[in-house]
């Protein structure tokens, strides 16, 4: 089972081409979506979910056409969205129950079994009875998976599920859909580097409706070992060093600039090499320094 996107493309009414030529490949597995805030992320997902039609391009998964099967797509489909709405007064239980309805289990003694089974698996068990408005964030989004996998899908998508979760709650979450991967394809979409370090063994980096980037996360590292440097500057010089060098990222670090640069052997001028990690990776894609290039004027380095 996997999941093959060619050529997608997508132009919005108001002139933002939010999808550009996207091609992708994604295995069973966890895979990671990787790109700021109105990169495209949230259109591809929405596309692949069939709640909106490209302009040009296919989608298939498994034997399924997504663009002209919707209906046959969504049976086996589970989506978390990014925001979605529950009632705040209707206790977990009894709304995961009329979701399991809607998703086709008719038999009482069946759904029942199946509602258990996933709040058990989503750690919402014990609170079942509570009334959803009083639920912490990060119950909110277990209650979202839990809704997401009535059916056993095969195609999960979850579209920046970890985004104002405290730690630990971020961490019960990651390790529920790690879970998860292990049987399904499963699309994490995500601005949180750390989110696709942890959990996904293939990622992409989208930026601009365009995928600058497809790899292994741990080979992606790799490939940069040798090219990141690091050298710690007053804030005063910070624009002189960003005219001589490739600067991907900086940090404020005790009052000083933590600054990380491109290139390929050793620039001097007090830079140490660094162990490259996969923000490393995502800040040099973006910056046009590694991978593929970007099309047009490549973007200004992201502040970490």
């Amino acid at each position: 089972m996997q999941l093959a996107i060619q050529h997608l493309s997508k132009t919005y009414p108001n002139g933002v081409q939010a999808l550009k030529d996207v091609s992708l490949t994604i295995p069973a597995g966890m895979y990671g979506l990787l790109g700021p805030n109105g990169a495209g992320k949230s259109t591809l997902m929405r596309t692949i979910a069939t709640l909106q039609a490209p302009d040009t391009g296919s989608i298939h998964l498994g034997e399924l056409d997504v663009l002209r099967q919707p209906e046959a797509v969504r049976q086996t489909l589970g989506y978390l969205p990014q925001e979605f709405g529950v009632y705040p007064k209707a206790r977990a239980e009894e709304l995961l129950d009329y979701f399991a309805i809607l998703k086709g289990l008719t038999q009482r003694r069946t759904r029942h079994q199946v509602v258990e089974a996933l709040l058990r698996q989503t750690n919402l068990w014990e609170v079942r009875r509570q009334q959803l408005g009083g639920f912490s964030g990060g119950m909110r989004q277990r209650f979202g998976v839990a809704v997401a996998l009535l059916g056993n899908p095969r195609l999960l998508i979850v579209d920046e599920p970890t985004a104002g979760l405290d730690p630990a709650e971020r961490v019960r979450f990651l390790n529920l859909l790690s879970e998860l991967g292990e049987n399904s394809v499963v699309i994490l979409s995500t601005h949180i580097v750390e989110d696709v370090s942890e959990l996904c063994t293939r990622m992409a980096i989208i930026n601009q409706g365009q995928i600058l980037l497809e790899a292994e996360p741990l080979r992606a590292v790799e490939d940069l070992q040798g090219r990141v440097w690091r050298r710690l500057v007053e804030k005063s010089a910070l624009p002189e060093v960003e005219r001589e060098y490739r600067v991907i990222s900086t940090k404020l670090l005790s009052g000083r600039t933590l600054v990380h640069v491109y290139c390929e052997q050793a620039p001097g001028a007090g830079f140490e090499p660094v162990a490259p990690d996969l923000e490393d990776v995502y800040f040099s894609t973006m910056a046009g320094h590694y991978g593929q290039q970007p099309v047009g004027q490549p973007e200004k380095a992201a502040q970490a």
